[in-house]
């Protein structure tokens, strides 16, 4: 069972559509019991970072996300509260991942970056297992993530940033696999089998 954080942030429609077209069991919820009985979880997000964070605090989940050991998916702004910080509101985020969240500068290109955009740089792990610089994914976002020692995937787009990140138990992907076809399919069932792997129970 995959368990979907609800918070004010998420974007549960379209991730759980993505999950009921992969045959994945989940829940969304805010329950940390229900977070504690699932074998993974996927923090969702798109909006405001401070925002954010404010209603993960309402809901008594900063504690749980940080201190899980259970496989945690961050998609966008997902991703991004795993850093130590962001300038989007001065937002201080989980810490999971060292590093600051940046605007890109809109007088080098329109922001945010939305589209479709490759890697240009990818590391070998299970989560991007058959996936390539030659795959394209979806982004949306306004704030982009540093290069640094937890980065598995680069991307550019006025700088190069963290587009797949790894610490410890936690990914965090900066597009949307679940706006992005076929290959963001692959991502999240990759992310699944993953999940299998390593809690040995078939999902």
């Amino acid at each position: 069972m995959i368990a979907i954080i609800n918070y004010k942030a998420g974007n549960l429609a379209s991730v759980s559509n993505a999950l009921d077209r992969l045959g994945a069991d989940f829940v969304i919820t805010s329950n940390t019991s229900e977070l504690n009985a699932a074998e993974a979880v996927i923090f969702p997000g798109v909006g405001h970072a401070y925002s954010a964070m404010e209603s993960l605090r309402e809901n008594g989940l900063t504690s749980w996300l940080k201190e899980t050991g259970k496989p945690v998916l961050g998609i966008c702004l997902g991703m991004q509260l795993l850093y130590e910080s962001s300038e989007e509101g001065d937002t201080r985020g989980l810490g999971v991942i060292p590093g600051r969240l940046q605007k890109f500068d809109a007088s080098q290109a329109k922001v945010p970056h939305m589209g479709w955009n490759t890697f240009s740089s990818v590391e070998p792990h299970p989560l991007l297992k058959g996936i390539s610089t030659d795959h394209f994914f979806y982004y949306v976002h306004s704030f982009y993530a540093p290069v640094n020692e937890f980065t598995l995937a680069e991307c550019s787009y006025i700088n190069t940033f963290a587009a797949v990140v790894e610490r410890d138990n936690y990914l965090g992907v900066q597009f949307h696999p679940e706006k992005s076809g076929d290959v963001g399919s692959m991502l999240l069932q990759n992310f699944l089998t993953h999940v299998a792997s390593q809690s040995q129970i078939k999902l």
